[in-house]
């Protein structure tokens, strides 16, 4: 029996080859990923870059002249300083910059849905990544992982430069904590709606693998989804309700009413037509007395509850995005799985 020499004996596995894939490929499938998709990613930081300068403009420049007639019109003594001054040229803009931000998540989930994975998978990159050593499941979460850090980071500083600007001139403002515009905005629901788009853009495109089709589909999802959401939104924290001997209930300020109505031999009844009680007092109140009219109340979140209902709403957008994301992997392995068996 021949010996071998020692130089000539082969090399035992190190532990990144056990491994299967080691850093330099696991780097090289995340720099592949960057490159392929750099102009999206320039794209999103010259979109956060403009709306964060934007606001910076808006709240330091532009707005010195309507702080100055507001001050003005306060000194005067007049009344409606509110809506005379400042609801139109301030305020229309920081609307617009918190509708962009608060929809932002559709355009991540048209480029999730029709470049970042639906184009590969039409185009067959994708199978050509897998025969050259990187695995499905290493392919998917690098394309997962590093738009999911980019949309972080870009999310995160809009949402505090928003948040700073939304605070700065709120007299010079009508867009309420709960208005389109500035609740996903100001908060983490903002973030978990783009990183929630995200991932069921992933998972549109495995399921249709073409790049049209899914684009246009998780577009309608994810936008659905939030509509959907918003529907129950007022139900994720338990609201306030306040009644009255009088037939409208004074609130605090800032407070969002979900629901008010009449009290009916005391029972809470909404959409009630007291208005037709007119005539003097005395006769208004015979015919309230004939309805059985004792008071009124109203149903409604305080401004305190902008927190607890947007930390409930992060929650349950979030774990719809982590579900999205494990079906979408395992609808690959299954593919896979039953490719390579075939």
């Amino acid at each position: 029996m021949t010996a071998v020499a020692p130089h000539e004996a082969p090399a035992s596995p190190g532990p990144a080859r056990r491994g299967g894939v080691d850093g330099r490929t696991a780097w090289g499938t995340t720099r592949t990923v960057l490159r392929l998709h750099r102009t999206a990613l320039l794209v999103w930081a010259a979109v956060v870059l403009a709306l964060s300068g934007w606001l910076v403009w808006l709240t330091e420049d532009a707005v010195k002249q309507e702080v100055a007639a507001w001050e003005s019109c306060q000194r005067a003594g007049q009344d409606l300083c509110d809506m005379s001054v400042g609801w139109i040229g301030y305020s229309l803009s920081l609307n617009w910059v918190g509708l962009l931000i608060s929809y932002s998540f559709l355009a991540v989930a048209a480029f999730a849905g029709g470049s970042l994975i639906g184009r590969e998978l039409e185009n067959g990159t994708a199978g050509l990544a897998w025969a050259q050593g990187i695995t499905p499941v290493r392919w998917l979460t690098a394309k997962l992982a590093v738009p999911t850090l980019a949309l972080t980071a870009g999310a995160t500083v809009l949402v505090l430069v928003y948040r700073w600007a939304w605070g700065a001139h709120r007299t010079l403002t009508d867009n309420g904590w709960m208005s389109d515009d500035a609740y996903l905005s100001r908060g983490p629901a903002g973030l978990a709606y783009i990183l929630c788009a995200l991932a069921l853009g992933v998972l549109t495109a495995l399921l249709l693998r073409r790049a049209l089709p899914a684009l246009a589909v998780s577009v309608v999802t994810s936008g659905l989804f939030a509509f959907v959401v918003a529907q129950y939104r007022g139900s994720f924290w338990p609201a306030v309700t306040r009644t009255s001997t009088a037939t409208t209930v004074d609130l605090p300020d800032h407070a969002w009413e979900l629901e008010n109505g009449l009290l009916i031999h005391g029972r809470r009844t909404p959409d009630v037509g007291y208005w037709t009680c007119d005539g003097t007092a005395a006769e208004a109140r015979r015919c309230l007395d004939d309805l059985g009219v004792t008071g009124s109340y109203t149903t409604y979140h305080p401004e305190s509850h902008y927190w607890p209902l947007q930390l409930v709403e992060t929650g349950v957008v979030l774990a719809v995005a982590a579900l999205a994301s494990a079906a979408a992997f395992l609808l690959l392995r299954r593919r896979t799985a039953t490719a390579s068996a075939a």
